[in-house]
Order: structure tokens, then C-alpha cells, then sequence
């Protein structure tokens, strides 16, 4: 969410600097362009004036020669080029050799401007990428109300282009910084805003793992995540609670049958001794008993791995493997089936106790489900962050339908109900797994049977 919300609000600061920024550079060179055209028109107003009093354009005429001398230091201190002309376009006195009236463009239009007795309009703006730019300022020289002469500088724009450049830069820097600081706060704001909806999706991850006492910390973020991270809180609880009375319910149920289902069997037992040995009824009665006794069990067992949490801890996967394996050999051999194992030393975090119990779910499912003569095999492994035990059978195996719903409580193929069994034993593994972070997964095994894999983190547990 964080990389789709920040691009966004970063494209909108953009807009917003890029916005005010282009206003303010355009102002920044009309105002440079607009000091250096007053300073031309004070200078054209000054000669102006001196020219006025020019009555004769001889070289005799001591007006015309101070007027020269000031229009020779003028361009010789400026690099500004300067003249006075009459209306007829002759020159009365210029700086420097060769100067004359533009006979077109904005020299021309400057120059008929001034002849109307009105100083020219501003020139056009000159930008930075304008190397030939020029200011061109025309000044008349009025005689008793008439005009008599035009004043007219031609000034480079070097500096002028120098100093809006300049301006530019240190507008640029500023946008810089400006949007530097805005990528900071957006950085921060999105945190701000998003770490609540973080939290809330780790939360709901670790409920959804079986960490029902994850809850979310609602001091953070704005008041309408805060009031969410509330509203999590209360729904876990009351999911937590519901589950715990569910659990409590299974327990206490399983508990409590246990002591009639026992007195109800030893009545079968003594009215028994009534009939002939052999009597097929009874015979039946206590398999049904022994079978309601055997699902109580699993219940209860469900229940407490449900409830329990996992004493986690670094151990040899491999060596616990291969004690349960040793275990259930004598059971393998006694049916006829070949319990082997490829066992190294590979090392997970799990609790000890728990993978012990549902290892011996899988092998047990395993050994009933493979006939006489068939082989059963454990391995052990590892790849990357995690370790596995992987146990194969080569029974008659589940289909596609069937191994969807393998794992869930009470479920029996239809194929397999002549076989002993509850239904909870790998539901029991499940849950046992569960609680310490590992995972129970079920695969076809060509050319038949069944293989599952139990996969442990080789990492430590994050705290909560």
C-alpha cells in the first residue's frame, strides 16, 4: 500500500512546488529585466537632457561636445551603446563609431515610439538561453514642446542573464530542499498512517496461524485506525472466548463421558458372562465400545493440543525421528511392513514433545493404510529457511477429492471405514504442529499411496 500511496502524494507535492515555483521564476526575470530598464531609461532621460540644449551639430558647438564626451565615457564604462538622433534618423552624437537606427524590429519600433513624444514600451523579456539578447530603450529630446531628437541605448544582456540564472539556481535549490523535506513528510505521514494497518495485518496473520492472543496496540495512527485497532481487539477477544469455551466444551464433554462409557462396558462385560462364548452381538458391542472410547481419547488429546502452547527449542530433527522410527518398528514388523529411514542430522526449532506426538500420528496413519509386504519410509532434510520429515507409504493412497479434506476432524475416506480409527489423529498432528510454526502437508506418491510432509522453521521464533 505504501509504495502505491507515496508515488501519489510525492506527484502532488511535485505539482504544488512545480506550481508555484514556475510563477515565481518568470517574476524573478521580469523584475531583474525590469530594474535594468529603469536604470536605461534614468540614463536616456539624463542625456535627454543635455541634448536638448544642442543647437547646432557643428564640432564648434560646446554643448555637443560635452554631450559627446558623456556618451564616449558612458559607453566606455557600460559596454552600453548610446546615440542621439535626430527625427531624421541623422546621428547628433553616438557611442560607438558606427552605431545607427535599426531600420527594422525592436530597434525601430523603440525609435518611432520616441518620436511620438512618449518613451518606448518596455522591451520583450529576455531570457537566460537568449545569448544575442539586447534591451533597446528610446528616450525623445523635447525643444520648447516639440521633439526634436530620440535618445536610444542598445545595452547588452550578459549580466541581465547572468543574475536571472543565478535566481533560478538558488529557486531550484530551494525547490530541492522544499521537495526533499516533502518526500520526508510524506515518508513520515504514510508511516504514520499506514504502521496501524501493519500491525493490524500482522495481528490478523498470527490469529489466522492459531496465535489467538495476538492483539493490536491502539495508541497510534489516526483516530479512525485507532478506533479499528479497538474494534480488532474486541472481535478477537470474543473470537478467543468463543474458541476457549469451544475447547473447554470438547474437554469437559469427552472428560465427563468417559467414566459411564466405562461403567456401561463393565456392565457389558458382566452380562456377557450370562451368554455362550462367542456370541457375535457382544462381540460387536465392545468393538463399538472400545471405538467410542478410542474417539474420546482423540478428543480429549484435540482439545489439549489445541490449547497448549509450544515450548519451542533448537533440536536434531533427525535423532527424534529416528527414536520414533525405532519406536513403531517392532508394530511395522509385526504387520508385515518394512519401517525404513534415511535419517540426518538436520537441525528446526519445535517442541519436542509435541513433534513427538505427531509423528507418531503420521507414522501410525502410515502403517495402517500400507498393506503386508509394502514398504513405509521416513526422510529427513533440509532446504533453505526450513527442515522437513517427509513419510511415505505405498497404500492404496487418496484421491484428489480425498486429499482436499484429509485433516479434517471425524473425516474417514469411504474406501477405509472397515479400518480402525477415529478421524482425529492427523487433526491432532495438525494442531500440534501448528502451535510451534510448523506446517503438515499431504501429496500423491506414484505409482500409489500417501506422503506427507512436515516442515519446521530452522529459524528462531520472533517475539510477539
Amino acid at each position: 500500500m505504501r509504495t502505491r500511496l507515496l508515488p501519489l502524494l510525492i506527484v502532488l507535492m511535485a505539482g504544488v512546488l512545480l506550481a508555484l515555483g514556475f510563477p515565481l521564476a518568470v517574476s524573478l526575470a521580469a523584475a531583474q529585466q525590469q530594474r535594468v530598464v529603469v536604470d536605461r531609461i534614468d540614463d536616456t532621460v539624463r542625456f535627454a537632457a543635455l541634448a536638448q540644449f544642442v543647437t547646432d551639430s557643428s564640432d564648434s558647438d560646446e554643448r555637443l561636445t560635452t554631450l559627446r564626451d558623456q556618451l564616449n565615457r558612458y559607453y566606455s564604462t557600460y559596454n552600453i551603446d548610446v546615440g542621439v538622433f535626430f527625427r531624421s534618423g541623422k546621428s547628433m552624437a553616438h557611442a560607438p563609431e558606427g552605431m545607427a537606427i535599426p531600420l527594422e524590429g525592436e530597434g525601430q519600433r523603440a525609435f518611432r515610439e520616441a518620436l511620438s513624444g512618449r518613451r518606448s514600451q518596455d522591451p520583450p523579456q529576455v531570457w537566460p538561453w537568449q545569448e544575442n539578447g539586447r534591451l533597446l530603450v528610446a528616450s525623445p529630446v523635447v525643444r520648447d514642446g516639440d521633439v526634436v531628437a530620440v535618445v536610444y541605448t542598445d545595452s547588452p544582456t550578459g549580466q541581465l542573464r547572468s543574475r536571472v540564472l543565478t535566481g533560478w539556481l538558488l529557486i531550484a535549490a530551494g525547490e530541492s530542499a522544499a521537495m526533499l523535506l516533502a518526500v520526508g513528510a510524506a515518508f513520515r505521514l504514510t508511516g504514520w498512517v499506514l504502521r496501524p494497518v501493519r500491525v493490524l495485518d500482522a495481528a490478523t496473520h498470527d490469529i489466522a496461524t492459531g496465535q489467538l492472543n495476538s492483539r493490536v496496540a491502539a495508541a497510534s495512527g489516526p483516530p479512525e485506525l485507532r478506533r479499528l485497532a479497538r474494534s480488532f481487539n474486541e472481535m478477537a477477544d470474543n473470537v478467543e472466548e468463543v474458541l476457549e469455551q469451544q475447547r473447554a466444551f470438547v474437554a469437559d464433554a469427552s472428560h465427563q463421558l468417559r467414566n459411564p462409557l466405562a461403567a456401561l462396558l463393565l456392565r457389558i462385560e458382566l452380562l456377557a458372562l450370562e451368554l455362550p462364548d462367542g456370541n457375535a452381538e457382544i462381540a460387536s458391542v465392545r468393538t463399538e465400545g472400545k471405538r467410542l472410547t478410542q474417539v474420546l481419547d482423540d478428543l480429549l488429546d484435540l482439545a489439549l493440543a489445541e490449547h497448549t502452547s509450544a515450548a519451542l527449542e533448537l533440536i536434531d530433527i533427525g535423532e527424534l525421528t529416528d527414536e520414533r522410527v525405532g519406536s513403531w518398528r517392532p508394530l511395522a514388523e509385526d504387520k508385515g511392513v518394512r519401517l525404513v529411514g534415511h535419517l540426518l542430522p538436520v537441525t528446526a526449532w519445535a517442541d519436542p514433545v509435541a513433534l513427538s506426538s505427531a509423528l507418531d500420528a503420521v507414522i501410525d496413519n502410515a502403517l495402517k493404510f500400507t498393506p503386508r509386504g509394502e514398504e513405509v519410509s521416513v526422510s529427513v532434510s533440509s532446504r533453505g529457511e526450513l527442515s522437513t520429515i517427509t513419510v511415505v507409504d505405498h497404500g492404496p493412497g487418496l484421491t484428489d477429492d480425498e486429499l482436499s479434506r484429509i485433516g479434517d476432524r471425524f473425516w474417514r475416506s469411504g474406501r477405509h471405514q472397515n479400518i480402525k480409527g477415529s478421524g482425529l489423529g492427523l487433526s491432532i498432528s495438525r494442531a500440534l504442529l501448528s502451535a510451534g510454526g510448523a506446517t503438515i502437508a499431504y501429496a500423491h506418491h506414484r505409482p500409489h499411496g500417501l506422503q506427507v510432509t512436515v516442515s519446521l522453521p530452522r529459524t528462531p521464533p520472533t517475539p510477539s
